[in-house]
């Protein structure tokens, strides 16, 4: 386990989880987080770190990446398949050899879309390219907090049993500021694929006992700056950005 210094202070910021008491709130319940980390062959620098608190088949979901493709919306998902291998992909996982890796071809690693982490109204996988409620990443920053999200018993089983995956999309491969280009999405052919590809992810590990787990991705990356929990509850406090730092990424759209 880590020292809290190394959750608190580090050099990309830090996300405080505030506790509304001792852990009650997470008694019967449980948390996992991840570290974010960029997809391989997705040219994305950022980084990020999420935490999912389980309570019953309810989930609260905190978010924070910096790197991201500004101004552009980024679909972002928990992923699960019970074949899955639950982690995130390698650019082993590129099957058509272009040097990058699609939502399909990642597909294996993290399994189907299980919740579309939407910033309103409906979070199934129906709203996986909901394009209008995910996050647009303003100055390159993403932040999520949304709690009260229904799953199913199984999605939620999976979640505590660390086998969910985090993945945000959304590219630039081309460095021009926008989602353009001739390639065409796996998910949806009017869009590029810059839209859709998978840019940051990051496995759901739970903690450890005695301490918090440090959420390896699976993927590429160095140590991420980590979640400070201070009992269990509810409250999202930004430290000084409210983000974690990094550079570039991008998403996924209706």
């Amino acid at each position: 386990m880590r020292k809290q210094s190394k959750f608190v202070g580090a050099t990309f910021g830090a996300i405080t989880l505030l506790a509304l008491g001792a852990g009650p709130a997470l008694a019967s319940g449980s948390s996992v987080n991840a570290n974010l980390k960029p997809i391989p062959g997705s040219g994305v620098e950022g980084s990020g770190t999420a935490m999912v608190s389980v309570s019953g088949t309810t989930i609260t979901v905190t978010m924070a990446a910096t790197g991201l493709l500004a101004g552009q919306p980024h679909a972002a998902h928990i992923h699960f398949g019970a074949d899955a291998r639950h982690e995130c992909p390698v650019i082993g996982d590129d099957t058509n050899k272009d040097g990058h890796l699609n939502t399909s071809e990642g597909a294996p690693a993290y399994g189907p879309i299980v919740v579309s982490l939407t910033k309103s109204g409906d979070t199934s996988p129906a709203s996986a390219l909901a394009v209008k409620r995910f996050d647009t990443a303003p100055g390159g920053k993403l932040t999520y907090e949304r709690g009260s999200i229904k799953v199913s018993s199984a999605v939620a089983a999976a979640i505590s049993a660390g086998k969910a995956v985090v993945v945000i999309h959304g590219v630039d491969y081309n460095k021009d500021g926008k989602y353009s280009g001739t390639v065409k999405s796996d998910l949806a052919p009017t869009l590029p694929t810059e839209a859709t590809d998978p840019a940051l992810c990051g496995a759901l590990l739970a903690a450890p006992v005695g301490g918090m787990a440090t959420g390896d991705g699976g993927a590429a990356g160095g140590v991420n700056s980590g979640l400070l929990i201070i009992g269990g509850g509810a409250l999202v406090a930004a430290a000084g950005t409210g983000v974690i730092a990094g550079r570039r990424s991008r998403t996924a759209v209706r």
